[in-house]
């Protein structure tokens, strides 16, 4: 669990937030503007969604729908959310915060590329008025909300699921440690976690912290890896996430390596699921995106009307400039080929048709999904 999270009661969050935005000067006073014209406009807002990157699937094929569903649900369909993709660049989403501003959106939804640099973007959105909830990622700035996975606990869910892997093999050789981008705060949380399972049981080989979370960056990494361990000496891979362990899958298959070691991941990508059910990657994190998006458009739709966020954050978080901000965590789930029907199926995220394709056929038969 984050050391920085805490439950507190509403008094306590409402004083939080009142010290917070108080601290503001005159970004409050522009806020609290705003606020009266987003009461006066009832269900006729606009929200502006900004993600990340459309490398990883989960932000165009279930983030930006779910969201855009749920806004429309609070709203009784008269809400608008305007859209816009800052592919992996901190300064093009910094340039779309700007174009929000300007076109005078109600209320932002930002998942940052890069944590620091939107701090800036965050302060002039609130200058002009307009609360900002930050999705996924803890942005820094004067950020109004927060809401993600419990960070730490998907690395200790990861490390945890290593370990169980390697069993008696834990200490017969190195494993690999594969973080991901320094940019993204989530990436430190989540390698804490796994560290905190890991230390004393294991030997880290080799360690990186991937750029960019990019699948090639990833394998050239684990091409490096192989090459200064030695092929025979690789007992797992802890990977912070599904793409990555894609490339480091590549990797370890290239340089011969057989049976293939215990790689983890997260996301639960159907390329992931896929490779689960093959035996090529042992797990993933089931992040379960709908109560996620769902938690981000309640508390934007609630901002923008300027209301209060009592009765949807339960939790506060401190990010590095901003303490107490309201927030929403959502559990997490280890999923491996034994879980696979009563998680990503189960909730609709993907059909037995998608995961057993030709080429997973008989490998689907054996774990049992048909």
């Amino acid at each position: 669990m984050n050391a920085h999270l805490r439950r507190a009661a509403v008094a306590t969050a409402a004083t939080a937030m009142a010290v917070s935005l108080a601290a503001c000067g005159s970004a409050k006073e522009s806020g609290d503007k705003a606020k009266e014209s987003g009461a006066a406009k009832g269900d006729d807002i606009t929200v502006g969604l900004l993600l990340p990157e459309n490398q990883t699937a989960r932000y165009e094929k279930f983030d930006k729908p779910l969201i855009e569903k749920k806004v429309g649900e609070l709203t009784n369909g008269k809400a608008k959310v305007v859209y816009a993709n800052a592919k992996q660049d901190a300064t093009l989403q910094t340039q779309q915060v700007d174009t929000m501003i300007t076109n005078k959106v109600d209320v932002l939804i930002v998942d940052a590329v890069d944590s620091k640099a939107i701090a800036g973007g965050v302060k002039k959105a609130k200058e002009a008025g307009i609360p900002v909830v930050a999705f996924d990622r803890l942005a820094e700035g004067p950020i109004d909300a927060y809401t993600s996975f419990d960070n730490e606990e998907v690395g200790h869910v990861q490390g945890k699921a290593l370990l169980g892997a390697l069993g008696t093999k834990a200490k017969a050789g190195s494993i690999v440690m594969m973080n991901g981008a320094i940019t993204d705060p989530n990436a430190a949380l989540f390698k804490k976690g796994a560290k905190a399972e890991l230390e004393g049981k294991v030997t880290v080989g080799k360690e990186y912290d991937t750029k960019e979370w990019k699948p090639e960056n990833a394998n050239a990494n684990m091409e490096a890896a192989i090459s200064a361990l030695g092929k025979n000496k690789i007992v797992g891979v802890y990977s912070a996430n599904d793409g990555m362990a894609g490339g480091i899958i590549t990797a370890l298959k290239a340089a011969g390596i057989s049976p293939l070691p215990p790689v983890t991941g997260q996301d639960a990508e159907l390329a992931g699921v896929q490779r689960i059910v093959a035996g090529e990657q042992f797990m993933s994190v089931y992040k379960p995106y709908q109560p996620e998006a769902a938690a981000a458009a309640e508390m934007a739709v609630a901002l923008a009307k300027g209301e209060k966020l009592d009765s949807i954050a339960k939790d506060t978080v401190d990010s590095p400039t901003t303490k107490g901000v309201p927030t929403v965590l959502v559990p997490v789930v280890s999923l491996t080929k034994d879980n696979i029907n009563d998680t990503v199926i189960k909730d609709g995220v993907y059909t037995v048709q998608e995961i057993c394709t030709p080429k997973y056929k008989a490998a689907c038969d054996a774990a049992g999904l048909k």
